[in-house]
């Protein structure tokens, strides 16, 4: 996995045996990070990473300039690794949280320009995510909800929904 943008742009980010990876593509990232740099300047953006993962996005936030990064991870050894990688980078502005999304959901008093969800595809939950995320009011205004998923999964009925892209077999619905 590497870094595409930004700062930090061409950083190789080696993972371990232990991290069950399946980190957005580096043409999906493309594509989703050209159509943030057209909408939002990163200077002055707070973004949640929910389902962090390997921390791939939030690298992605923090090396594109993006003042405050939340990444939320429930399982231990990937938040050893994100921990570990945003050390590494000197990356201060990069906060990991160990919890189950959901639960971090029901508890954020905080508010965000960009929230980016990419739960594991086969998530029985996945649906849930965009009312979630917007009945709680944890969007700015003119922020924007991201959620990545397969084409299995279909929002274009949701009222919320603004726009989605597909990137291969990554497909990314976008929610305001």
């Amino acid at each position: 996995m590497r870094i595409i943008g930004g700062q930090y742009k061409g950083k190789q980010i080696a993972g371990d045996a232990k991290l069950l990876l399946r980190p957005t593509t580096d043409f999906a990232k493309e594509g989703l990070f050209n159509i943030l740099s057209g909408r939002y300047d990163w200077e002055g953006l707070e973004a949640l990473d929910l389902f962090a993962g390997t921390g791939s996005i939030s690298y992605e936030f923090v090396s594109r300039g993006a003042d405050s990064v939340h990444a939320v991870e429930m399982d231990p050894h990937h938040v050893a690794f994100i921990r570990a990688t945003a050390g590494k980078l000197n990356m201060h502005n990069l906060k990991i949280v160990r919890d189950e999304a959901f639960h971090f959901l029901s508890i954020c008093k905080a508010t965000y320009n960009l929230i980016f969800a990419d739960p594991p595809y086969e998530m029985a939950k996945i649906s849930a995510i965009p009312d979630e995320v917007l009945s709680r009011n944890l969007l700015k205004p003119e922020g924007m909800l991201i959620v990545e998923h397969s084409k299995h999964t279909d929002f274009s009925q949701h009222q919320r929904l603004v726009f989605q892209r597909n990137y291969g077999n990554v497909h990314f619905s976008f929610f305001q």
